[in-house]
This record gives C-alpha cells, structure tokens and sequence, in this order.
C-alpha cells in the first residue's frame, strides 16, 4: 500500500508539473509605496499586471506586462505627465530603466555601476516620479509578456516580430491602456533606450495617425540609427569621437590631449572628424598618400592606438577592432562595446574582437536577481513564468525602417512635440556622435531645431548606472518634461 501511494503521488506529481505555465491574460495586482526623491517624501501605488493585445476581431491575440507607478497625492490627473517607458533590442524587456533609471526603486551597484553583492534594489533620490507618472512595457515575449497560442490557433509572429509591427500593436495596446487608466487629458511622453528610440520614433507618428493621441515629448536614450543612412564615409568617420573618448577614459592618448577635459577633447575631436577625415573619406583611394599619411598620423593621436593600424585599414579601423586593440599592450584586456569602461579577458590576447561583451554580463549580474525578487516579493506579482530579460523575437523584420522621418513628421505635425536626445560618451555600440548626427539629420529643413536637444553623459549605453549620471539624467529628464509643458492657454500653432 506504501509504494502504491507513493505511485500515486508520483503519477499526479508528473501531471502537475506537466501542465503548461500560461500567464494570466488580463490581471493586476496594486501595492502601495513611497519614496523620497530630492528630499520630499512621495507616496504611490505600483500597479503590475497583463492587459491583452486585440486582433481585429476583438480576440486577444497577446498579453503584455506592465508596471505602472502613479502618486497617490494627486487626484486629478489632467496636468499630471504620463511617461511611457520602453527598452529595446529588439526582445529586451523594459527592465534595465525600471530598476536602473527612472522609477522609484533602483539597483545597489557602486558609483560607477559594477555589481555588488548582496544583490538587491534601494530607493531612488532621483526619479521622476515627483513630476510624472510612469508605466514600464514589456513588449512580447520580453519580462513576462507572452504570445496567446492556443493549440488550434498560433499566433502569427509576422503581427509582432518586425518595426512595422512591432509599433502598430503597440500603438493600439497604448490607446487601451491610457483609457483604462483615464490619462486622455494628461501629458504625455514616450521613452526609449537603444532599439526602444527606433520604437518610440515610430509611436509618435503612429499614435498621432491612427490613434489620434498627440504627445508632447519623446526622450531618445542612446539612439540607433532609426532609419537614418549614414553609411560609407560617414559611418567610418563617424567612430572617431568615440575612439577619443575611450582612449581618454583609459588614460591612452598623449599627455597633450590627456590633461584636457573630456568635452573639451571631444569638441576638438568632432571638429577634425567633421572638416578633415570625411572629406578624405569621400575622395576614397584618390586622397594623396601624402594626405592619407597625415591624417592616419593624427586618428592615432586621437585614439591610442598606432598610426599603421589606419593605413592598414585605409583609414577604416573597425569598432571591434578597436574594442581589441586599445589596451593590447596594457594587460591584454578587451573594453566593452556598449560600455568601453568595463574590461574583459579573452582566451588569447591575440585577433581582431573580444570574445564577449564585458559590460553585458557585468549588468545581467546585478539585473537579473534584483527584477526577479522586485516584481514577486515587493510588487507582489507572483508567477512561474519565466522572466525573459531577452525574449525569442528573431527573425526581426527590419524592412521599411523609417522612424527618423516618422519622428519629424510628428513634430512637423503637432508643435507641443519637443525631442530630447541623451547619449553615454563610453558607449561604443550607440555612439554619441552617431545620436549627435542622427539629431541632425531629424530636421532637415532646419525650423525646429530649437526642440531638439542633446545630452551627454560620462558613462556608456546606460549612463544612469554611474550615480552622478543617475543625478544629472533624472533632471535632464525633469526639466525637459517642466519646459515642455505648455504654458497656460497657450495654444499648439506655429
């Protein structure tokens, strides 16, 4: 009788663990908290759940996880700003500026962003939360967000999986959730980081033409190209600030430039860059030898690293090579593409790219155990389902990627529409020349240049983890938000 109970067990123990984890379609659970930001006690709800994505014909195809932080002090919401934040990749979830950046909790990490343990998160003097309200997505398959696949029914990947895409059903999940929540009268602003401004850049237009909801700002943290050509001579020449940057970071370059500060350097790097390497970029293999000499010379003087790697390379010094070569000979380290401060080991201080990415999984490190911990014990969501810190969203249809020109046909568009770009000078991956040119080329015509605005930061592609760029970004954000807003009966004209 023992063992046939012990059977039995086992049998409905198999059962149990065999039946498939699903994520709850339309759910939330509030807590309440506070937090003392700038010195000021702020009290707020968090509101964590899943709310569906429709088809057309009204059936939820998807369902995405959310965090929504909302003061509790303030009851009517129509002058109260609504931030809608994103992360990128494509397949990240929107946990790196949860928990790192702009919400009321972030990681215990060092002043300058490295891991520490025990793992874990503390309040955030920094965030926004004072001026703004703030929701967090999971786009699908990313933190919690899943596909609804049924075994009769399977999910089309080609509605969520591409820009396209990926910005249509999002825009519609967005108009959904700012009526749930009663924020048509608010302010509103769009956030994204890395792939995130791709994404945002298209929500503008989207939101404006299909949903009919305007904003009045969007924030580009560590902007890709967003459909912006540059490639051939402007991409190579393009890299040079960055180099600068890095080199100076790790104390490579001459005494001369080295006891400069780093804008000052930066500044004289762009000018050269801009004036004398792409002209001679563009003349290609019909720039004297003389000229060619010449201005490899002072690429190495601006980067650290030796003026025959330029000639060898006809002046085009890949980034991975650079990531290799710049501490070659101090140490054999590799520096991190999306954070050149970090360094990394590979197997042979020999070839021409790290074997990994150092910054990377210095970040999964701190990251990963802190969202797991926040959304179940703290936020009180409680799931089996995996956390995907990167989701299975590949292949990724990048066709028809346009959303730099989706961008300034917003603003074009609706004059409240202002746009901050904000960039880390370390990162290697999304450089800060390249969001410099980028901002740009938004605006051709140049009538709107007064609402586009640059930051920069002295850290890489996720500035906010150095603790003085927490403080300086936060406010960034904060003025821009305060600037933006109209002014009483101010109308939206040109």
């Amino acid at each position: 009788m023992k063992f046939l109970s012990l059977l039995i067990f086992s049998i409905a123990s198999i059962g149990l663990y065999a039946q498939k984890i699903e994520l709850p379609v339309d759910t939330m659970v509030v807590t309440n908290h506070s937090v003392t930001i700038n010195g000021k006690n702020i009290n707020y709800t968090a509101q964590t759940g899943t709310q569906p994505v429709w088809d057309e014909a009204g059936k939820p195809v998807a369902s995405l996880f959310y965090t929504y932080y909302k003061r509790s002090d303030i009851k009517n919401t129509e002058n109260r700003p609504l931030v809608i934040s994103f992360n990128g990749g494509p397949g990240s979830a929107s946990v790196w500026m949860h928990i790192a950046y702009t919400g009321p909790r972030v990681l215990k990490i060092d002043d300058e962003g490295f891991p520490v343990q025990p793992y874990g998160l503390k309040e955030n003097p920094y965030s926004i939360l004072d001026v703004a309200d703030i929701v967090y997505v999971n786009p699908v398959n990313t933190g919690y967000s899943r596909l609804i696949e049924k075994e009769d029914e399977k999910a089309d990947r080609k509605d969520f999986f591409g820009v396209q895409a990926d910005i249509k059903y999002l825009a519609g999940w967005l108009n959904t959730f700012v009526t749930r929540k009663n924020r048509w009268l608010s302010p509103k602003y769009l956030i994204g980081e890395s792939y995130g401004t791709t994404r945002v850049s298209g929500l503008a237009l989207e939101l404006q033409n299909s949903q009919w909801m305007y904003l009045n700002g969007v924030i580009l943290v560590s902007p890709t190209e967003m459909g912006v050509n540059r490639e051939g001579p402007v991409e190579i020449a393009n890299r040079l600030p960055y180099f600068a940057a890095a080199a100076w970071y790790h104390k490579k370059l001459p005494s001369a430039l080295q006891n400069k500060d780093l804008e000052e350097l930066l500044a004289e790097a762009e000018e050269f860059t801009i004036n004398t390497v792409l002209p001679a970029l563009i003349k290609g293999g019909f720039t004297s030898e003389e000229k060619k000499q010449e201005i490899a010379s002072k690429m190495a003087y601006y980067s650290g690293i030796e003026e025959k790697v330029f000639l060898q390379n006809n002046l085009d010094v890949p980034f991975r090579y650079f990531w290799k070569e710049l501490m070659r000979e101090s140490g054999g380290y590799t520096i991190g593409r999306l954070d050149s401060r970090y360094l990394g080991i590979d197997a042979k201080v020999a070839g021409d790219s790290p074997d990994y990415n150092a910054e990377l999984t210095s970040w999964l490190h701190s990251f990963t155990p802190a969202i797991n911990y926040y959304l179940q014990e703290e936020l009180k969501f409680k799931t089996d389902i995996k956390y995907n810190m990167f989701g299975p969203v590949h292949p990724w249809d990048r066709s028809g990627d346009n959303t730099g020109e989706n961008l300034r046909q917003a603003m074009a568009q609706n004059p409240n529409l202002d746009v901050l770009v904000q960039s880390g000078y370390f990162d290697g991956a999304t450089t800060y020349f390249n969001a410099k040119y980028t901002m740009w080329q938004l605006d051709p015509s140049g009538k709107m240049r007064d609402r586009l605005s640059f930051k920069g930061y002295r850290s890489g592609h996720m500035m906010y983890l150095r603790s003085e760029d927490l403080k300086n970004a936060n406010e960034d954000i904060r003025d821009f938000i305060e600037n933006s807003l109209p002014k009483a009966g101010d109308s939206a004209k040109y």
